[in-house]
């Protein structure tokens, strides 16, 4: 390691307010990607047309998540984010096994984005300056500036992340102006938003794109050691994020209907994929707009690469500073406070994960997008499930939290239900989530990962348990002094504001 970084320096504190966090949550679930990526491939996929009623449902779903995530965030800041929250609320055990769910999930949609990356920067390369390169050379390209800027500061890639941003909502007003003003047919079908269109076929792939698309809303709570006010500011947050992005696709993907008509949504988005939006807006507001928006679409989905590589390296980060995971993966920039050696693992394991699948010869969106996707999917939605059961969990043994029966009780059991009730029907209809010709084992075998990963969490829990128990007193304790494999005691607490006395190593189950 270089001397730009020290072992368990921290991460830097206090440098993010409410808005750095809605910048990091809504750019991870990245607007014009979800639109020219995520709803194209939906409909492409699946050929069910009710998918603007989808985000609604799942924005709802996701709202009441939130008010127990939020509502335990006063009390839990960990760059751990779901590990630490299930450590404190089901047990330690049950954490690590989440920290492996977790790593898997949040790996899944990074390196998945790669396909989408490279494939959309090759189809604009080539078209505007007759330059043909293979897809995998613009992905690997990609990985380099998001490795790169994963060792920076992150109050720069808040930066960043805050005009990419801007500029793709922009775009994706744009292209909604332009559909509703240039309807097929003439006239504004509400198709998109009839129950009986999204409860059909393809409802599988409907729900395992569209929670992908959420897939970020919750990250604020990562960075719960960097926030100014963190007894605050994860919670707004969080709660401008999923509204923000449940109103925004829901009026996208209705609108793509709107432009195509329903019964041509699905032939428009096989053909031509991202092509659909691009070329409508060439069409009806200028060749120029279409440019624009195509170079934007490009940088939203490099800023959704970025913000899943932060967050990804923050769980290695936390999983290291409390020895479950190699030492190595908690140093930290000496200049920057960024998570340096988680950062430059997730580029490594990146880097080989976008090479099998060359080598493979895979299609980049309907393989490498799409499979993934799913995958994270899958795991994400297990994740809230488990956290929504941890925050009831948590609460039951600290009553004096101060916290109202809503937030500690009603609210997360009823967002355990229906995320439960999400996940079977992604697992049930995850087959519809493939592309023709694909073998028909994917559709166990991709969600199988998120199982594979549990059990392998699970047992290196106990594990550290038997064998390493100073190290498994501190799981999910977040910022104390690292524990060393020799010492017998854990070490003490920090005290952080409520949150010291609210997950004392004892209190845990």
């Amino acid at each position: 390691m270089s001397s730009d970084s020290s072992p368990d320096t921290g991460l830097r504190r206090g440098r993010l307010g409410t808005v750095h966090l809605v910048f990091f949550t809504v750019a991870a679930s990245a607007p014009l990607t979800v639109l020219g990526g995520g709803i194209t491939t939906m409909y492409a996929v699946s050929g069910n047309v009710g998918a603007a009623l989808a985000f609604l449902l799942l924005a709802a779903v996701l709202g009441v998540f939130a008010v127990g995530y939020a509502a335990m965030s006063r009390f839990v800041g960990n760059a751990g984010a779901f590990y630490s929250w299930i450590a404190n609320g089901l047990g330690r055990v049950a954490g690590v096994g989440a920290s492996f769910v977790a790593l898997a999930s949040y790996n899944a949609i990074q390196i998945g984005l790669y396909g989408l990356f490279g494939a959309v920067l090759d189809a604009f390369v080539t078209t505007k300056f007759g330059v043909d390169r293979p897809w995998w050379v613009w992905a690997l390209a990609g990985l380099a500036v998001v490795g790169v800027l994963g060792v920076l500061q992150v109050d720069l890639n808040a930066t960043v992340l805050a005009v990419v941003l801007l500029l793709e909502c922009l775009a994706v007003v744009v292209f909604d102006v332009v559909a509703f003003r240039n309807p097929a047919g003439g006239s504004v079908t509400l198709a998109g938003l009839d129950p009986g269109n999204l409860f059909a076929a393809g409802l599988g792939a409907v729900f395992a794109l569209g929670i992908a698309s959420f897939t970020g809303f919750e990250s604020g709570a990562l960075y719960g050691e960097e926030v100014r006010d963190p007894r605050r500011t994860v919670a707004r947050a969080t709660y401008v994020a999923v509204a923000f992005t449940g109103a925004f696709y829901a009026l996208s993907a209705w609108a793509l209907t709107v432009l195509t008509g329903p019964e041509n949504a699905q032939a428009a988005t096989a053909g031509d994929g991202p092509g659909v939006v691009f070329g409508s807006l060439g069409a009806h507001a200028g060749g120029t707009v279409a440019d624009v928006a195509n170079l934007v679409f490009i940088t939203s989905v490099l800023a959704a690469l970025l913000s899943f590589h932060n967050a990804v390296a923050r769980y290695l980060f936390a999983l290291g500073r409390e020895r479950v995971l190699p030492a190595f993966l908690s140093r930290t920039g000496a200049r920057t406070g960024a998570p340096a050696g988680g950062s430059l693992a997730q580029t490594v394991l990146a880097l080989g994960a976008v090479l099998a699948f060359v080598l493979a010869g895979r299609d980049p969106v309907l393989d490498l997008f799409t499979w993934l996707s799913g995958l994270s999917a899958v795991g994400v939605v297990l994740l809230m499930t488990l956290t929504s059961a941890s925050v009831l969990g948590f609460f039951h043994r600290r009553p004096e939290a101060g916290v109202n029966a809503w937030q500690r009780l009603v609210a997360p059991a009823l967002a355990t239900v229906l995320l439960l009730a999400v996940l079977v029907v992604l697992l049930v209809n995850f087959d519809a989530l493939l592309a023709p010709g694909n073998p028909g084992y994917l559709a166990w075998l991709l969600p199988g990962v998120t199982l594979v990963a549990a059990l392998l969490g699970l047992g290196w829990g106990l594990l550290l348990r038997a064998r390493r128990p100073a190290v498994y007193e501190a799981v999910g304790r977040g910022a104390v002094d690292p524990p060393a494999a020799e010492t017998p005691e854990p070490a003490p607490t920090v005290d952080l504001s409520r949150s010291a006395d609210l997950t004392r190593s004892a209190d845990l189950p």
